[in-house]
């Protein structure tokens, strides 16, 4: 079944239909825009918005200033510009942070949205206690993450915990997975992908529930298999949800502080600190304010960078 035959079955099933499911109203045009209403709710929401700009301007406009001194937490310090800048951008430390920290975005954004997309699909039949089974499969993001690394420290983190037991009994010796640093990262990697699936799974099951039945079905009557109704039809028919998923969850990725720190503390060897781990314990462990927050600007930076790429990307999506 060609790609061009599966696009009338979408254009046929779709006609007259809107992206919920129900005709637009013969003659049903854009309302108009009431301007009275718009300033009058603009009004309402102006002391919120400025103290909104205002809580979060000074600190960022402080901590800018702060990148370019060379103090501590007590003393601000001289201006010297660029300079923590350029420390940082010439630091191993930081471009082995930056590596890794890669790594746990690319495996944290990816890993969790195929988990949570197949579970997605999974559950979107209605089954008997399916109600239930998405219950238990939220409680990963639910649980506090301090729970969290905790199970997971008594899991994996000492030749007595079950998981090395568990090798040792199958013949692959003692098997230290936060002191190995490649099975340190390997372990990280997993955490971070099982307590974020349940995320990608809401997000990808809203985005599945918009979808109009009739376009299966007229796919179903062209002919279409499984996968090629997977391909043609439904990953293009959620690419918005995916991609916005997608910016959350690198965001999300990328300032994660608490599951690295709490799991490994950046350890062993380093091998586990990300980003915003180096930027930390820059600052409030060697006490260098001013390259811990040029890390968190370059983190600020790059991020921008990925969110206006993929929203491009959200902007040209054509599920039409």
């Amino acid at each position: 079944m060609s790609t061009e035959t599966l696009r009338r079955s979408v254009d046929r099933a779709r006609s007259g239909v809107g992206s919920s499911g129900r005709g637009r109203p013969p003659g049903a045009g854009r309302p108009r825009r009431r301007f009275s209403v718009s300033w009058t709710l603009l009004l309402f929401a102006l002391p919120s918005l400025i103290l909104l700009v205002l809580l979060n301007a000074y600190p960022v406009v402080y901590a800018a200033l702060q990148s370019l001194r060379n103090g501590d937490l007590i003393d601000a310090g001289d201006f010297v510009g660029l300079a923590n800048y350029v420390t940082v951008l010439q630091s191993p430390e930081f471009w082995r942070a930056a590596q890794f920290t890669v790594v746990f975005t690319i495996v944290g954004v990816f890993g969790s949205w195929a988990i949570g997309l197949a579970l997605a699909l999974l559950l979107r039949p209605r089954t008997p206690g399916g109600g239930i089974f998405k219950v238990l499969l939220l409680l990963p993001w639910v649980v506090p993450i301090v729970v969290s690394a905790m199970s997971w420290n008594w899991l994996v983190a000492t030749p007595q915990s079950p998981l090395p037991m568990l090798t040792k009994a199958l013949g692959l010796g003692d098997t230290l997975f936060l002191a190995d640093p490649t099975l340190a990262q390997i372990t990280v990697c997993i955490f971070k992908v099982w307590i974020s699936f349940p995320f990608m799974m809401m997000m990808m099951s809203s985005a599945l529930a918009s979808v109009d039945a009739n376009v299966y079905e007229a796919s179903r009557v062209d002919g279409a298999g499984p996968w090629q109704t997977f391909r043609h039809i439904t990953l293009p028919m959620i690419s918005r949800s995916t991609f916005i998923s997608w910016i959350l969850m690198t965001i999300f990725c990328v300032n994660d502080f608490p599951t690295v720190f709490l799991l490994t503390g950046g350890g062993p060897l380093q091998s586990t600190q990300t980003l915003v781990v180096l930027a930390y314990s820059t600052v409030f462990q060697n006490f260098q304010t001013g390259p811990g927050v040029a890390i968190a600007f370059l983190m600020t930076l790059v991020l921008v960078v990925i969110s206006v790429f993929l929203y491009r990307r959200i902007r040209k999506v054509d599920i039409s």
